[in-house]
């Protein structure tokens, strides 16, 4: 009851016309969302693939689409003390999960993960906010210790 009378004095005073007021709808990704929403299998991107290795290249470059669901393997080989750092990245995702061990663990955010030895992380998210971002080895500055992120 309230918001239709705040509603009818917007219009009133002429902030917003009648006619903008109507809802909005939106095609949906893919056809067979199903129970599942967004974490559809017919809503999945390729599984990107992070390699934490002394000296070698962290990955290649990817470019993700907003709303749709993707994975990303992160493996360290155990050649050293390493970490992958990307705060804008992760702050643009929705994170489901990121699994350790087969321990999932469910984040609101996360700045980094970072491997004292060898394992596997895989980190489970749906892309959200446009733009560029950059996930790389924390204290590198090398074009092989960093992967540029484009979420379209």
């Amino acid at each position: 009851m309230k918001s239709k009378l705040l509603l009818s004095l917007i219009v009133a005073l002429g902030l917003v016309a009648p006619a903008s007021i109507s809802p909005v709808s939106a095609k949906p990704i893919c056809d067979k969302l199903g129970f599942a929403g967004l974490l559809s299998s017919c809503n999945r991107g390729e599984t990107i693939q992070v390699l934490l290795s002394s000296g070698k290249p962290l990955g290649k470059d990817v470019v993700l689409e907003s709303g749709t669901y993707y994975k990303m393997q992160i493996t360290a080989d155990g050649s050293a003390e390493l970490a992958v750092s990307g705060a804008e990245f992760f702050r643009a995702i929705w994170m489901n999960e990121i699994v350790i061990s087969k321990i999932e663990v469910r984040p609101m955010a996360i700045d980094s993960l970072e491997f004292d030895a060898a394992g596997e992380a895989e980190v489970s998210f749906i892309a959200i906010k446009p733009g560029n971002y950059v996930l790389r080895i924390p204290g590198t500055t090398g074009k092989t210790q960093q992967i540029k992120i484009r979420i379209k």
